[in-house]
């Protein structure tokens, strides 16, 4: 097959005008085309008054070989790559032990999947509850300011992403097209198909707890094994000079899982397993994260900014942003998780302490836009401890605790009284959608002075490129910890393993090698094939 590149027409266009755009750009009769279908969809809003769909394709031809050296010095045209999926090992009859998966976030189950499909039977530890169970308990903190400690936002079946967007997008490299498989997987699991060629596909929470039951469904039937509410409370490393060799995981239930091969998916938030890993003489180090607060909008507003006249239609859906500002004392504030059409949730996962996230449905049609609004850091910021960051996280999620009124409730003010430097005392015409509520004041002190002075800067800034963002009433509610990961656990670049533990495979955005559902998924499907290599060359 042939793909072309950036083939562009009228976002209204005739449902025929792509096959004649693909026979026009060809120099082809159209029975010289035995079929198309389309790899990638994206648009350009640019010009506003007319925005432009672009596709690239991948067709069929009778005489495909003919058609490539005509056309050779068109940089549009090539042969479609192959991105089909090839595992790199099938386990053997008789395995010497089992590999172990902790955590069931995207990264715990492509890691899971991945070694299932090829045999490897994994068993897949998860500290929290099945995704509906832990959707019940989630629930309940947004309702009835109920926390469970083991089972929210953080930690359950399908971790983190299950409650958020859903995006399926990186910029990352993928040179293997292990994405693709990602996508196929999902599309597998009951996704919508369109997640296959839109160029920023999405899910939504509520596709995505029967997505995730799918896959577990999978996984065990080719006979990987679920354990839920499985903390593990340490890990057996046996020690030579500085050199570990990892040799079980112990549950909180005092069970002890024989095992070499343990792949670390814990996500951000597993700070007591941090701290176990530093205890246990695993190598661990500080790493930057971000922090700041969650902004929220009307979507109307945003739509319109970023689409005109087009606002509102079906293929443009609700519109995103990506902003950034870099500030006079040197920090960079952006906007992070963008959540068109969404809410914000509360995502703490430890008592007497408030954290905000953002989250939406596959038809992304609530009333706000929100997105984090947040400042980058650097282990400067928080030195003394490869740990530091966890306390530096907390203290910001406590404070944020007691000016919500320690019940739960989110601080939160109004963008123009922020920016004034005065507390808010009343609504204007946004409706913040954080659970269980917002406890209107100053955030002044809910963050560093030097994260509220870059805030206050970036805010206006951004409205010179979105006009209405810095609008009076738009709230922010605070406070956005949990960006990405304070610690990294380091490994080895060829075989994934620990720095200076063998067998232990730190993956995923807990172990600081991923930001986001697809990254996070394409970083267990490298790390499953690392495990498969190393225990057939053990086995």
């Amino acid at each position: 097959m042939l793909r072309l590149n950036e083939i562009q027409l009228p976002l209204d266009h005739p449902e025929d005008a792509l096959h004649a755009a693909i026979l026009g750009r060809l120099g082809i009769a159209a029975e010289e085309m035995l079929g198309y279908t389309i790899f990638r969809r994206s648009y350009d809003a640019r010009k506003k008054s007319a925005v432009i769909l672009t596709y690239s394709v991948d067709v069929e031809l009778k005489n495909e070989d003919a058609i490539l050296k005509r056309l050779a010095r068109d940089r549009t045209v090539a042969p479609t790559p192959d991105t089909n999926y090839r595992f790199v090992a099938q386990a053997p009859g008789q395995l010497k032990s089992r590999p172990v998966v902790i955590g069931t976030g995207p990264c715990g189950l492509f890691a899971g999947l991945i070694l299932a499909q090829m045999g490897f039977n994994p068993i897949i530890l998860e500290r929290g509850k099945a995704v509906r169970e832990r959707t019940k308990d989630t629930w309940g903190l947004w309702r009835k300011r109920e926390l469970q400690p083991e089972s929210n936002v953080q930690f359950g079946e399908g971790g983190a992403g299950t409650f958020s967007d859903g995006k399926l997008w990186t910029q990352i490299k993928d040179p293997k097209h292990y994405g693709r498989k990602v996508l196929t997987e999902f599309v597998k699991a009951d996704a919508p198909d369109e997640i296959m060629y839109v160029s920023k596909p999405h899910i939504g929470t509520f596709r995505l707890v029967k997505m995730v039951e799918q896959m577990r469904a999978s996984i065990e039937a080719l006979g990987g094994e679920f354990r839920f509410q499985q903390k593990v409370e340490d890990i057996d490393i046996e020690w030579k000079n500085d050199s570990g060799q990892v040799r079980a995981v112990v549950l909180a239930g005092g069970e002890t899982i024989v095992t070499d091969h343990v792949v670390l998916a814990i996500g951000h938030s597993a700070r007591d397993t941090f701290q176990m890993l530093y205890d246990r003489g695993v190598y661990i180090e500080a790493k930057p994260f971000s922090l700041g607060f969650r902004i929220e909008h009307p979507q109307s507003l945003i739509d319109k900014c970023r689409f005109g006249p087009s606002a509102g239609h079906p293929i443009l859906g609700a519109a995103d942003y990506k902003l950034v500002h870099h500030c006079e004392n040197g920090r960079a504030v952006y906007s992070f998780c963008m959540c068109p059409g969404g809410t914000v949730v509360a995502a703490t996962s430890e008592p007497g302490r408030v954290v905000t996230n953002g989250m939406s449905q596959y038809s992304r049609n609530e009333r706000n836009a929100n997105s984090g609004i947040v400042v980058g850091i650097t282990p400067a910021d928080y030195p003394g401890h490869p740990l530091a960051g966890i306390a530096f996280q907390q203290h910001w999620e406590s404070r944020a605790f007691e000016l919500g009124g320690g019940t739960y409730d989110a601080p939160g003010q109004l963008v123009g009284d922020f920016i004034a430097g005065r507390p808010s005392t009343v609504l204007g015409s946004v409706t913040p959608s954080y659970k269980p509520g917002v406890h209107l004041g100053d955030l002044s002190t809910a963050l560093p002075d030097y994260a509220i002075a870059a805030i206050r800067e970036a805010l206006p800034a951004f409205d010179k490129q979105i006009r209405g963002f810095a609008m009076a009433d738009a709230v922010l509610t605070g406070v956005e910890t949990r960006t990405s990961s304070p610690v990294r656990i380091k490994r080895h670049d060829d075989s994934l393993q620990s720095l200076n533990t063998t067998g232990l495979f730190p993956a995923g955005e807990g172990a600081g090698y991923a930001g986001g559902i697809m990254s996070a998924a394409i970083d267990g499907i490298r790390v499953a094939e690392a495990v498969a290599l190393s225990m057939m060359n053990k086995n």
